[in-house]
């Protein structure tokens, strides 16, 4: 191997080692990222061992966010915060600008939605309050981005989180009711005959 070829494997070794530590890169930006596409909250134990971070340097990287957030440094206050429910940490609209965030969510042209989101829509609707987790689980495939597709349509809203777990627990909205023209779940369809033989056992 030539001393130009040692010196390309070296920095190519290098820049590999650098990306799979990920430690030259900033813990606030790394929890951040996470945070912001996380359909639960987060504990810091949790984050520290997916980050490979001592949990008390997370701990204090949290509490730097949300100093950020709330324009409690250098900059101003977010139309985000981070909030503690269930045990974890999550990103949330400010409560200031829930109207905004809620009035762009409804006006917004209206699409149809696929055959995977009104399969997950339909097992929340008759299982309701139930987890992301448990959703997945009847339907056999992972359902994060169908449920943030709902979530964003306000065709279904958190319920509650989890005391022990921080498993944040899904219903249907009012909005729901409304494009159904029905006054309560109560005037839903009996679930069983409109299911094929065999698919009792998926408990809807």
């Amino acid at each position: 191997m030539t001393m130009h070829e040692t010196d390309t494997a070296t920095r190519e070794s290098d820049t590999e080692e650098r990306v799979a530590d990920r430690s030259h890169l900033p813990l606030e930006r790394r929890i951040e990222a996470i945070l912001m596409v996380a359909d639960e909250p987060q504990g810091a134990v949790h984050l520290a061992t997916a980050l490979h971070a001592p949990v008390k340097d997370v701990k204090a990287a949290i509490e730097a966010l949300r100093r950020d957030y709330d324009g409690r440094g250098d900059g101003p206050e977010r139309g985000f915060e981070l909030r503690e429910v269930g045990g974890g940490w999550r990103v949330y609209v400010r409560a200031a600008y829930d109207v905004d965030a809620a009035d762009f969510v409804l006006t917004q042209q209206p699409t149809r939605l696929s055959q995977a989101a009104l399969e997950t829509l339909a097992v929340i609707a008759y299982k309701q309050p139930i987890t992301r987790g448990a959703v997945a689980a009847i339907r056999a495939v992972n359902v994060d981005s169908v449920v943030r597709t709902l979530l964003g349509r306000g065709l279904i809203r958190e319920a509650f989180a989890d005391a022990e777990t921080g498993a944040i627990h899904y219903e249907t909205s009012e909005l729901l009711l409304t494009q159904l023209g029905l006054n309560s779940l109560d005037e839903l369809p009996p679930i069983s005959p409109l299911l094929p033989d065999g698919e009792e056992e998926l408990g809807l």
